[in-house]
């Protein structure tokens, strides 16, 4: 008696396997790239992104172009009247690269940052873009000698 002719798994096995494995990297990739795709279109995300990119200090501390790279750290919770928003984004210039850490509020329609802060690799230093920017020192003036 003759053995039973191969089924279409085993006659396909070769190519099927590597086939699908594919497939499902394909699927998990598209799906990173949608929920990354999310966060980058948030409101948060986008106005923290025009603050550091309109910063004297840290255009002078990266340079420009200020680029953000593809992975995102964070999460945000939006209802109809209120959310919260907390991201860390890593960014480059041509001078340095850096990480943006934010935490973020909506009452109504307004986002409000709590904490926004462009923390500085690999020196570590930081700067606050909540502070306003500090006033320049005021000229050192002789008083003028009297004259009687």
């Amino acid at each position: 008696m003759n053995p039973p002719p191969p089924d279409w798994v085993q006659r396909n096995a070769k190519w099927f396997v590597p086939a699908g494995v594919l497939l499902l990297a394909a699927v998990i990739a598209a799906f990173f790239s949608f929920l990354m795709g999310l966060l980058k279109s948030s409101e948060p995300y986008q106005q923290a992104l025009a603050r550091v990119r309109s910063s004297p200090a840290v255009i002078a501390a990266l340079g420009t172009p200020i680029e953000e790279k593809f992975f995102v750290r964070g999460n945000i919770h939006v209802s109809a009247t209120a959310g919260q928003a907390q991201f860390e984004i890593p960014v480059k210039g041509p001078k340095g690269a850096a990480t943006i850490a934010l935490a973020a509020n909506r009452a109504g329609r307004l986002w409000k940052f709590e904490f926004l802060v462009v923390q500085l690799e690999p020196s570590g230093g930081s700067i606050n873009l909540l502070e306003p920017p500090p006033k320049p020192a005021p000229e050192n003036k002789s008083p003028a000698p009297a004259h009687f």
